[in-house]
């Protein structure tokens, strides 16, 4: 029986479909992307019970709240990221998104006392809640907005995600904290019109902007190329001043440009299956510039 099978048997059918809304698919990501920034402040061991509770708020209430919302308004019917053949959003899906992220902006508050991380913590999340809010609900929903749609998930995927996990420790904003923020905001500029390409005959149908439908396939891979080229170069200033070997960007640059160059070359013949692949063999590339930063920006003891 597939795990989609197991939840529907114990939870329902309906049930499950909230669950998988949440797209669990994308849980391990988040969480590697999170405690990116944790083990970049505090090294190890963890203060495990301060740590999971933010984990819980950042990756299952505030992301999970936030695709369920984005499910919610979408009502797409071909595969999404992270969910292949979504079952229908429920009808209370919306409500469901709406009390996860009030309980992502409630509970952060526990963190204010820890001092001084704790505050901006709590900041994160709320600007992280607004953000989700926008870049869904009509009528501004900024997601089909080409352009917002980008700068949004830039900044709540790969700007404030490790900057979540390493300023709850208690930490406060530091300029290698910083460096390490911009690089992957430059990073999911890369990623972003790679989620987009294989959902354009959707999106077009829905009437949304995307920034894949409005700049093309061509150029969003050749603009994708780019942004990945330049997060990289980030990465290496920052490790040069901190007096660093950048040497193991080395491995990440080529797996990003192992995937997007022949992509980019072959993209008018590769069906819309072929394109969704694409961008999961983009996510395992950046499994591996997280762990070549992890390895490059260790905490110095």
């Amino acid at each position: 029986m597939s795990a989609r099978g197991v939840l529907e048997k114990l939870l329902g059918k309906r049930g499950s479909a909230y669950l998988l809304h949440l797209r669990p698919a994308e849980w391990p990501i988040m969480t590697a992307h999170f405690f990116l920034g944790t083990f970049l402040a505090i090294g190890w061991p963890w203060p495990w019970g301060h740590t999971l509770w933010a984990w819980f708020l950042f990756v299952i209430a505030l992301n999970g709240g936030t695709l369920a919302l984005n499910s919610a308004f979408d009502h797409d019917e071909g595969d999404i990221g992270y969910l292949k053949n979504p079952p229908p959003p429920p009808k209370r899906l919306a409500v469901f998104g709406y009390a996860l992220l009030a309980l992502a902006f409630f509970g952060s508050m526990a963190f204010m006392p820890v001092k001084p991380g704790g505050h901006y913590f709590f900041e994160i999340m709320m600007t992280c809640v607004l953000m989700s809010v926008l870049y869904s609900v009509p009528p501004i929903r900024l997601k089909a907005r080409a352009g917002w749609d980008l700068l949004i998930n830039c900044a709540g995927f790969g700007f404030f995600t490790p900057m979540a996990g390493w300023v709850f420790t208690g930490r406060g904003l530091e300029k290698g904290l910083l460096d390490l923020c911009i690089g992957f905001f430059f990073l999911f500029a890369a990623l972003y019109p790679l989620t987009q390409i294989y959902q354009v005959a959707e999106d077009t149908q829905r009437g949304d902007q995307t920034l894949v439908i409005r700049m093309g396939v061509a150029r969003s891979l050749t603009y994708a190329t780019v942004a990945a080229l330049v997060a990289h170069l980030w990465f290496a200033q920052a490790a040069l001043r901190e007096g660093r070997n950048p040497a193991y960007l080395l491995i990440s640059l080529i797996a990003w440009i192992g995937i997007l160059i022949p992509w980019r070359l072959r993209w008018t013949r590769m069906p819309d299956a072929e394109h969704e692949r694409g961008m999961y063999r983009a996510l395992a590339a950046w499994a591996v510039t997280d762990i070549s930063v992890l390895i490059l920006m260790w905490p110095k003891r």
